[in-house]
């Protein structure tokens, strides 16, 4: 995405972030932000990728239960294997997480999160960039795009019995239900060091 092809999204999320925090380490150039933002859609792409293949392919062997032991043992190994790629941290984070360590922890988080689900259903809803002390994370939404993300997020009442029963056990503090298609279920989050030179040398 160019800077001259940018949404209101990231014109909002700049003033956002601009107007909480006016340190001049949080600002950053058009070509640092388009590189950046260039190597997040990359990696949030192939993580995402790799983790709708390997639950599809849970989901084929095992059904929803299984797929949801697989995600409970295994995402994390798919993920990592990126961060030692491409020398960042990879996490997604939400204001109805499964794993309490995936909750919006930051002003920023909260912010962009309020403005992504006024916009969820609309052509605005982008990825983003931006400077936060030493690093640049990337953010980009997560809707409940298939009709299977439901079999695991959506209405309570919907899901499988077993498998829920499972999510439970697994995530005792579990609230990410209740969701329908097409809705923000979540954000990638990227994090890269902002003097991260091996990440701009793939580009």
């Amino acid at each position: 995405m160019k800077l001259t092809e940018l949404t209101l999204l990231v014109v909002a999320a700049i003033i956002i972030i601009s107007c909480s925090n006016k340190n001049s380490q949080n600002t950053m150039d058009a070509e640092t932000y388009n590189r950046f933002l260039e190597t997040g859609s990359e990696v949030s792409g192939q993580a995402q990728s790799a983790l709708l293949s390997h639950v599809s392919g849970a989901m084929k062997e095992g059904g929803t239960l299984y797929a949801v032991e697989f995600c409970n043992l295994e995402a994390s190994e798919i993920t990592d294997s990126l961060n030692n790629l491409y020398n960042c941290t990879i996490s997604r984070v939400s204001d109805k997480n499964r794993n309490p360590q995936n909750a919006l922890s930051t002003d920023t988080e909260k912010q962009l999160w309020e403005y992504f689900l006024s916009v969820q259903e609309t052509e605005m809803i982008h990825d983003t960039v931006v400077m936060e002390g030493n690093q640049a994370v990337y953010y980009k939404p997560i809707l409940t795009a298939m009709q299977a993300c439901l079999q695991c997020h959506g209405p309570k009442e919907e899901i499988d019995p077993a498998t829920y029963t499972k999510i439970r056990e697994l995530y005792p503090e579990d609230e990410a239900t209740g969701y329908g298609l097409n809705e923000l279920r979540g954000l990638w989050k990227i994090e890269f060091d902002r003097d991260e030179e091996t990440v701009m040398n793939r580009m």
